[in-house]
């Protein structure tokens, strides 16, 4: 069984004028706008819960979103929540994925046994354009009229029935957000479930599905948009008039001063939010695993086994939980801009700052995440809808200053920047030296998106026809649903990578054992690994130590922290230690220093980003090129520190 439920919301689209945003409330736009959340996924998630998969689809990035339900014949039914589309023309990964569904042409994926369409009831002369392509595949079709409340609550009004006998299909009002609806919805699902059993018992068919009468087969657009003004006019659709509070805000946050001035406190919000309010999590994440580490190492005798399972796995399963949060609260607050209505005004806001630089600005709230980690603002960038866009994004995203670069940033600084006033007793020198860390990082994404949208993803700026939703309370459910999808796809996909690379890190440090015991650090295989490559970082001022932990840190940048004092034998190894400040002054000159802070500004120090890399572009080109590239930068950037140093 395999109902499908299909959104007609449009997810990109493109202008002639690309240094021009239009914003459309309500009336007629082309098919190729974007338009606001119909409440497909809000559906989805009603008649589904919990029992919901996500992986991707064959070849692609695009998700694929597989519920189960079962509803009162007792049949359990699979229900597929396919990407939102405005058309069929297949010029966009979502379109194709759509198109092919319904069609059956998905390895993996049946044809489906009938279609639920969902449009927005206050903007049905748009959304519409979709029903009678929908309808030319003969599947049993459900059209939903989604935002009921909104329309009846707007003076909007609608006949029904005319509607549904305009194009010849069942039509049901709804409002997902409040469960209005939704029993009707799953009794027709019930009804096609019933009849695709009847069908696979050579049983007579329950009921057959309502024949078309409305709709004749067009090509044509300008047609297909006359059929539907008709079938409107017949029905007298009259739609629901912009919301006073609609229009009362958009006049502060659509502002040309105002405007971005509350986008940049919502921003800056977000931004402490990420690293504040994920502090605490993380300490209490960060004590449950080395209490349970020490609970299970108490329990095992002393051996390499122990040392496997508590050094290796608890470790790297550790390192991968400890994102987790910062994950949450991002997808909290992106979930709630985005439901509310107010990402579509960021993005205009946005748009408007960043177009120089050659991005979109939907590409901002990426960006401002990757100040906490990279790993969610890859995730986040799907919110990015032109693909060159995304793409150079993702690309970017690394070189802005992660919360790991700061214990290494913290440890160098003080150990060889010392402190004196620079702007009277508010800033000092090292608070100058931390800020112009993460200025070089950002100056670096800069220049790099620059040069990507001028080079490979060279194209026209995306400019793009932006419809305007009304201001929406967002629902719980919903949020609560995405956090835990959220989770799930975080951990299936990054947690595996990184437990991999961490035990290869635990075994190069534990052999070649000498009667049964760990080698010295300097003869360990990694040891060895950083003598071999001490040549080639010895033009930067570094040594095999210095080689050692940037081999470890390849994991989890902060790991050299620790990785610095297991090589010289301190125990108290963080980045307020003195015994390691005080041996880093002994084998690092101050270019040297300096070298070893830029090259952690630039490298791509962290084998999570790039499996999450690899994972959002379905391939290894993207995350090769862009670690190989943010390691010539690295490298050249670090040898000219200590040149001119």
């Amino acid at each position: 069984m395999c109902p499908s439920c299909l959104q007609s919301r449009a997810q990109r689209a493109r202008i002639e004028d690309p240094r021009r945003t239009s914003l459309l409330r309500g009336r007629p736009s082309s098919p190729s706008s974007v338009r606001p959340n119909s409440g497909k996924t809000t559906l989805f998630n009603r008649l589904t819960g919990l029992r919901q998969k996500v992986a991707n689809y064959p070849g692609v990035t695009v998700e694929k979103h597989v519920g189960r339900a079962r509803f009162a014949s007792g049949l359990d039914l699979d229900i597929v929540d396919l990407p939102g589309v405005s058309g069929f023309s297949a010029r966009s990964p979502d379109e194709r994925i759509t198109r092919d569904a319904l069609e059956g042409r998905i390895k993996g994926l049946r044809a489906p046994e009938a279609v639920v369409l969902i449009v927005d009831a206050v903007r049905l002369e748009t959304h519409l354009m979709l029903v009678e392509p929908v309808l030319e595949r003969s599947v049993p079709t459900l059209l939903v009229l989604n935002m009921a409340d909104e329309l009846e609550g707007g003076g909007g009004r609608l006949d029904d029935e005319t509607l549904a006998s305009e194009f010849g299909v069942e039509v049901v009002r709804t409002d997902a957000r409040t469960g209005r609806g939704v029993d009707a919805v799953a009794d027709f699902l019930d009804r096609v479930a019933v009849r695709a059993a009847a069908r696979e018992t050579d049983a007579p068919p329950v009921q057959e599905p309502r024949p078309r009468t409305g709709l004749p087969l067009l090509d044509a657009l300008a047609r297909r948009r006359a059929v539907v003004q008709d079938a409107l006019a017949a029905a007298q659709y009259r739609s629901a008039g912009l919301p006073k509070l609609t229009e009362r805000l958009d006049a502060i946050f659509l502002h040309r001063i105002a405007g971005p001035v509350v986008f940049l406190v919502l921003a800056a919000l977000v931004f402490q939010a990420i690293f504040t309010w994920a502090t605490p999590i993380m300490d209490g994440v960060e004590l449950a695993i080395a209490s349970s580490g020490e609970w299970v190492a108490a329990r095992l005798p002393a051996g390499w086994f122990r040392s496997l399972l508590i050094d290796g796995v608890w470790a790297g399963v550790g390192s991968v939980l400890v994102f987790l949060p910062q994950i949450l609260i991002l997808f909290l607050f992106l979930g709630i801009l985005e439901d509310s209505g107010y990402m579509a005004r960021a993005a205009v806001i946005a748009d408007r700052m960043m177009l120089r630089v050659g991005l979109q600005g939907r590409a901002f709230l990426p960006l401002l995440s990757a100040y906490a980690c990279a790993v969610p603002a890859i995730l986040s960038a799907r919110t990015v809808d032109d693909e060159r866009d995304r793409l150079a994004t993702m690309f970017i995203a690394p070189f802005m200053t992660c919360s790991a670069r700061l214990p290494v940033y913290a440890l160098l600084i003080a150990a060889f920047i010392p402190e004196r006033p620079l702007l009277g007793p508010f800033v000092g020198t090292r608070a100058a030296t931390m800020l112009g860390l993460y200025a070089l990082g950002l100056a670096a994404a800069v220049g790099t998106a620059f040069l990507l949208r001028r080079t490979v993803l060279r194209g026209k700026p995306a400019g793009f026809v932006l419809e305007l939703p009304p201001y929406r309370i967002p629902a719980v459910r919903t949020l609560a649903l995405r956090l835990v999808d959220r989770s799930k796809i975080f951990l299936r996909r990054v947690g595996k990578i990184i437990l991999a690379v961490t035990v290869v890190l635990w075994v190069l440090a534990q052999f070649p054992r000498i009667d049964g015991s760990p080698p010295p650090v300097e003869e360990s295989a990694l040891g060895q690994m950083g003598q071999v490559i001490e040549p080639a970082i010895e033009p930067l001022g570094f040594d095999w130590r210095i080689g050692v932990g940037l081999v470890s840190s390849l994991a989890a940048r902060e790991v050299i922290v620790g990785t610095l004092g297991t090589i010289y034998g301190i125990e108290d190894t963080d980045e307020t230690s003195l015994e390691l400040r005080a041996a880093l002054q002994r084998d690092l000159d101050f270019g040297g220093a300096v070298a070893l802070l830029v090259f952690f500004v630039f490298a791509l120090q962290c084998m999570s980003t790039v499996a999450m890399m690899r994972r959002e572009t379905a391939g290894w080109k993207w995350p090769i090129t862009q670690f190989t590239y943010m390691l010539a930068l690295a490298y050249v950037g670090a040898l000219a520190a200590n040149q001119l140093l």
